[in-house]
């Protein structure tokens, strides 16, 4: 599905969707894709309860087998000297969504991301933000808009306890990313989440 495509994998800073994240980059690889990782800094500084950014580092180097970009400088060539086909970010939290919307480049993740945009290839987001529905919904709905932006699908995770909370069904950006390659958006685009 995705034989000799380069991926561009950005991970921002939502800590406990991470582990779903690990398995999800060997089903890029065994689809045939080179994942190249790509991290916001608060990922590599942060330590939390599901593990520091070292540790982080270290299984998304073992799992890619590429070295993590973490530094605007080292994103950049993304543009025209060495391009991706498609550059995922997942997770991408609320502030980061917020940025991407609002064309503010302050960390390598959205470097990438818009280098890979400038070169007129797909952006694919992974939504995972406790305020989707709220301050973020007005990002959000700029970015459906957005020409060659797609989502892999989302949906309210914690409907009571978090009514403004959104995120990507993960196990579906494989097919997510073989839709975007061919510029169209992965249906439908609206699920059901299930509190986890």
């Amino acid at each position: 599905m995705l034989q000799g495509k380069r991926i561009g994998l950005g991970i921002t800073a939502s800590h406990c969707t991470y582990e779903e994240i690990i398995p999800v980059i060997e089903s890029l690889k065994t689809n045939g894709a080179t994942v190249v990782p790509v991290i916001t800094h608060s990922v590599l500084t942060a330590a939390t309860r599901f593990g520091t950014g070292e540790e982080w580092i270290q299984r998304i180097e073992g799992v890619t087998g590429e070295k993590v970009i973490s530094s605007i400088v080292e994103a950049e060539p993304f543009g025209p000297s060495n391009p991706v086909d498609c550059m995922i970010i997942a997770p991408m939290t609320g502030n980061s969504i917020s940025k991407f919307a609002n064309a503010a480049t302050d960390s390598p993740v959205l470097m990438a991301a818009k280098a890979t945009l400038r070169n007129g290839s797909p952006v694919l987001i992974g939504i995972s933000t406790n305020d989707a529905l709220g301050l973020n919904a007005s990002n959000i709905a700029k970015l459906l808009n957005m020409k060659n932006v797609y989502f892999i699908p989302f949906g309210q995770d914690d409907p009571y306890k978090k009514p403004n909370s959104l995120i990507s069904d993960f196990s579906l950006m494989v097919p997510a990313a073989a839709a975007a390659l061919e510029k169209r958006q992965l249906q439908p685009l609206l699920i059901m989440q299930h509190n986890k």
